[in-house]
């Protein structure tokens, strides 16, 4: 079974190229004009072990909003398109990951029911050039396209580029969880007979 998936993603505001697979080794391949933002989304292919091969170019002249959202939108559509049914996933996943003074907890389920639950805390010291806020929007249009439950808790941190990083690495752990097949799951993971 293959499970990769092809996104094109072309507004005026962005134009958006990636193929990722679920079953890979983490091999990345990243261009998003964001170099802070390209580390990122390698640190995620490289802990959920998913080849990633994106290429995104926006209008970053205006900000990196625009080129963020739609990346977290695609990543999102191939997430939902190369699981298909979702049919003998483990569906849930969750990760904790240490980095530096910060401690950064994902929990998802990939239920087709999205929503986000994302807790930061309230004060840092800013460490990079990448907001928490644009975070957020990226993680919210992962949640909405991917079908995703994604709850975020950073139980403590100070620094926003460890906070993120921490983010990033537990998200690509708990989704690798959630996508495994497991064989003693018979069609998809629900009392309810659909995802």
């Amino acid at each position: 079974m293959t499970r990769t998936a092809t996104i094109t993603r072309n507004t005026k505001e962005t134009r958006i190229s990636l193929t990722l697979d679920l079953d890979g080794q983490g091999r990345t391949e990243v261009k998003t004009g964001i170099p802070y933002f390209d580390h990122m989304l390698t640190l995620f292919g490289a802990h959920g072990f998913f080849d990633l091969t994106l290429t995104a170019d926006g209008d970053l002249d205006i900000d990196a909003h625009h080129t963020v959202e739609d990346i977290g939108l695609a990543l999102g559509m191939a997430i939902s398109e190369a699981l298909g049914d979702r049919a003998g996933i483990r569906r849930y996943g969750m990760a904790v990951t240490p980095m530096d003074e910060t401690l950064a907890e994902v929990a998802l389920d990939l239920s087709n029911r999205p929503y986000l639950v994302y807790h930061f805390p309230d004060h840092r010291v800013r460490g990079g050039n990448f907001d928490a806020w644009l975070a957020r929007e990226f993680f919210q249009a992962l949640s909405v396209k991917a079908g995703m439950n994604l709850h975020i808790n950073v139980r403590y941190g100070e620094n926003d580029h460890h906070i993120i990083e921490g983010v990033f690495k537990s998200l690509g752990r708990a989704l690798d969880q959630a996508v495994s097949i497991d064989p003693r799951i018979q069609g998809v993971r629900s009392t309810k007979g659909v995802i």
